[in-house]
């Protein structure tokens, strides 16, 4: 685990920075500077074109993880490369062509409740092929083992070139038709760097010839469309069909709530980033021993820093709440019910690494498929009658369930689980902090209340962590990092 460790560490650093940009744009620059028609269009245009980028990518950044290291030879490396940087375009090409042909009727059927959707089309397609390609490269970096400055483009440029934008909006220098524009600019351009960084770690060669197993190789890339699919849908389709049923500025205050607890996951994506070359690796060269290993560690090690930002987000909400517009405070279930699947997908550790990596996957795609399905028919049933309240106990719904059934298949197939006796003391650890409290404030400004507030809970989360040595990992860093 030190590579995972080091890198991880730097990776959850910047991802934090990104958050932090984030959060001053979700939870002020947004709500002030846009009104709320037009901040839910953000959300949906962005959701939209995270649901449609595993299909623009064609599975070409997971198949370059996990076919890497079967490549041998430079030749027969070089033109797996190519096959993957030519992949996406197979499916890009078909899509803006069907895009262009049919803008009216794809328009009209996304705008069904919200007629500002159809403006924005074109917006959303050059977002969902930035998206793609940078994936791409972002993999082509992760089998260099190299993750930290892809991981900061991932989680922190965009977000501070989204600050910029609203900050020149905002004082009049450019327009909202430029503002949304802009939008796209900025993932296009992220993409572009991406591109230069990952060709400076391997520069591409092209080379068109005869590749080694490529009917495996596209069978997988074919497949993994759906399971990206399927990951992307659990995330972002109850946005999509909030659209649908809900006036679209309410997509804003749920937007916000799906923020928040976003930050719970950012361990788990900043680990991932390694977890994922390195469960390929393992699972290449058959050895189970270190890939339980890593499950475990993984595991842990996650579940200890998610449970932390899970107190965090939890024991301060209220008071977040009162320092935001008040209209925005309909989001406070959604909060709780997706904080608990987050926290829930960080105990999984290296899960999805191993699935997506081993030839299981087919089974899991199709478990996954009736899973997206049934969260569909959970927002038909649940959002008109609840509102963001219903999408939101939709998803808490079919994530857990979804979760659920991937444990199982792991320890089915290859019969290892990720829990430890420490896992249990974690989880009572976790429980009793928050009990303890979730009641109990300071009688300050809510902003003093949650520094102060947070500062306690992290000194005695740490000491506990450190004392008990819950993770042997954990506590080098903090040895390392603290001087202690």
């Amino acid at each position: 685990m030190g590579i995972v460790a080091s890198q991880s560490f730097k990776n959850i650093i910047s991802t934090y920075l990104g958050f932090l940009i984030g959060a001053i744009n979700t939870l002020f620059l947004y709500t002030k500077f846009l009104s709320d028609d037009y901040y839910g269009m953000v959300g949906y245009m962005l959701s939209l074109a995270y649901v449609i980028m595993p299909l623009m990518a064609f599975g070409a950044h997971n198949s370059l993880v996990k076919f890497y290291t079967t490549f041998k030879t430079r030749e027969s490396l070089n033109g797996f490369l190519t096959l993957m940087l030519l992949m996406p375009i197979a499916v890009i090409i078909p899509i803006v062509l069907l895009t262009y042909f049919g803008y009216g009727f794809i328009g009209d059927l996304l705008s069904n409740k919200n007629t500002i959707i159809k403006q924005y089309l074109w917006h959303t397609v050059v977002i969902a092929i930035s998206l793609a390609y940078f994936e791409l490269f972002f993999s082509w970096a992760k089998v260099q083992m190299q993750t930290v400055f892809g991981n900061f483009m991932k989680e922190v440029f965009h977000r501070v070139g989204t600050m910029l934008l609203l900050l020149v909006f905002h004082f009049e220098y450019i327009d909202l038709e430029q503002f949304m524009s802009g939008l796209a600019i900025i993932y296009f351009v992220r993409m572009l760097i991406m591109k230069v960084y990952a060709f400076t770690l391997k520069f591409p060669k092209l080379t068109f010839k005869k590749i080694n197993n490529l009917s495996r190789i596209l069978k997988y890339s074919g497949l993994i469309i759906i399971a990206g699919a399927i990951a992307t849908s659990l995330l972002d389709v109850d946005k999509v069909m909030l659209g649908h049923y809900i006036p679209i500025k309410e997509i804003a205050y749920y937007n916000v709530a799906i923020f928040i607890t976003a930050v719970i996951a950012v361990p788990q994506r900043s680990m991932h980033q390694l977890l994922m070359p390195m469960t390929a690796k393992f699972l290449n060269e058959h050895d189970y021993e270190a890939l339980e290993d890593l499950y475990k560690k993984s595991s842990l090690n996650l579940f200890i820093i998610a449970g932390f930002i899970f107190l965090l987000i939890v024991l301060n909400i209220n008071q977040l709440y009162l320092i935001i517009p008040e209209e925005f405070n309909v989001g406070l279930y959604v909060v709780f019910m997706i904080s608990v699947v987050k926290l829930y997908d960080s105990l999984l550790g290296s899960n999805n690494a191993i699935l997506f990596n081993s030839d299981y996957y087919r089974m899991v795609l199709v478990l996954g498929v009736v899973l997206v399905i049934v969260m569909v028919a959970f927002n038909i049933l649940f959002i008109p009658i609840l509102g963001i309240n219903g999408a939101g106990l939709a998803t808490f719904l079919a994530v857990f369930l979804y979760n659920s059934i991937k444990l199982y298949f792991v320890y089915r197939k290859f019969k290892i689980l990720p829990f430890s006796p420490k896992t249990l003391q974690i989880g009572l650890f976790i429980a009793s902090f928050a009990i303890l409290f979730y009641f109990w404030d300071f009688p300050f400004h809510p902003i003093l209340n949650i520094a102060l507030k947070s500062i306690l809970i992290a000194v005695l989360y740490g000491f506990i962590v450190f004392k008990f040595r819950f993770s042997d990992d954990i506590s080098k860093l903090l040895q390392k990092y603290l001087k202690v």
